[in-house]
């Protein structure tokens, strides 16, 4: 589902960046016939972009880490969207080229954000734990935001570990570089070794051992 949702939104805002970016060069051009004939073809494309982008924007925001937290990034995102849509509005309906770049810096400069904390999402601003020595501990710093204590919460599209069929090696081979919507985590390799074990004894190997008595 979060997957899905992620391609999606990254669509719908691709899409709507497109529809903004053209409409502000024919602005900024002095086409104004061609703006308009071009706003009027788009219209119901945009009404239904626009939806999509808000609709997946919302969902996601509910499956972000951090234990429901949000940092600053995200609320400067949220901001720079809402003002983008007045702006834009405004804008192109009075031609006012200014308020139209403007809006379109807003977008954009959005998407980046959420570029950027797309990367840091499952890592929490303490999760370095460079002194660490213990899978636990490193396990806490860093996963349990997305995959929980038992490996089962799911958050931001994170898979149940505690179903996994991988060993030690292919698990580590996963914290190390990541996969699908799950980003690298900043260990070393000793480290990923320690969480690949801890994982391995005490979420699957619990899990299995749970599963066989019932």
């Amino acid at each position: 589902m979060y997957k899905g949702m992620l391609h999606l939104h990254y669509l719908v805002v691709t899409l709507f960046l497109l529809i903004y970016l053209i409409k502000t060069i024919l602005l900024l051009s002095n086409k104004g016939d061609l703006l308009g004939a071009f706003t009027k073809k788009v219209k119901i494309i945009e009404m239904v972009v626009s939806f999509l982008f808000l609709a997946t924007g919302i969902y996601l925001s509910t499956q972000l880490p951090f234990g429901g937290k949000y940092d600053y990034m995200f609320y400067i995102k949220v901001v720079m969207v809402l003002a983008a849509i007045p702006l834009a509005v405004i804008g192109f309906k009075k031609q006012n080229k200014v308020l139209a770049a403007l809006s379109l810096l807003f977008i954009t400069g959005s998407f980046g954000l959420a570029e950027v904390y797309g990367k840091k999402k499952g890592i929490p601003k303490d999760s370095v734990v460079a002194t660490a020595n213990d899978g636990a501990s490193l396990y806490k710093a860093n996963c349990v935001v997305c995959h929980g204590n038992d490996g089962k919460l799911g958050l931001s599209g994170a898979k149940d570990i505690s179903i996994s069929t991988l060993n030690v090696d292919a698990i580590k081979e996963m914290i190390l570089h990541g996969k699908n919507t799950m980003p690298a985590a900043q260990l070393n390799e000793e480290q990923a070794s320690m969480v690949a074990e801890y994982v391995q004894q005490n979420i699957i190997h619990v899990s299995n051992s749970n599963t066989s008595t019932q």
